[in-house]
């Protein structure tokens, strides 16, 4: 846990300007992960999307089922969920905490996950100002 704690630090003492669209929701997710807000996983996201619960939706795009991909994005459209897609679902699953984290600080045995689901994003940062901004322009 206190791996996890230094990295929310870290990414929140980033400058501003440095802070691009996959460091902002690295940050979101991590927040949202520690107040209790992420839904990891077709299943649990599916339910949270259906109750007009979630607030954001993210898909990775080496999905390998289209049918899932299919699905997540009809069920963001139908019910208005903003949807932001990542490169890769390992890098997705050690964002929402799949993963465990060594005594250096450093993600191992990273579980993938295809889509994520933030129904409370816990605190305001700068990082959810830039997730939200980039939202709101597609």
């Amino acid at each position: 846990m206190w791996g996890f704690c230094c990295l929310i630090l870290e990414l929140e003492m980033m400058p501003l300007e440095a802070m691009d669209l996959m460091t902002a929701l690295q940050l979101v997710l991590k927040k949202s992960l520690a107040h209790g807000g992420l839904a990891r996983g077709l299943h649990e996201g599916a339910k949270v999307i259906e109750k007009h619960a979630a607030q954001l939706c993210v898909l990775a795009e080496d999905c390998n089922q289209p049918d899932y991909v299919k699905l997540v994005k009809a069920l963001c459209a139908d019910h208005g969920v903003g949807l932001l897609t990542v490169p890769s679902a390992k890098t997705l699953g050690e964002w929402a905490g799949l993963c465990k984290i060594d005594s250096e600080g450093k993600a191992r045995k990273v579980v993938g996950c295809s889509c994520v689901v933030v129904k409370d994003y816990g605190e305001t940062s700068e990082g959810y100002n830039v997730v939200q901004e980039h939202v709101k322009s597609n």
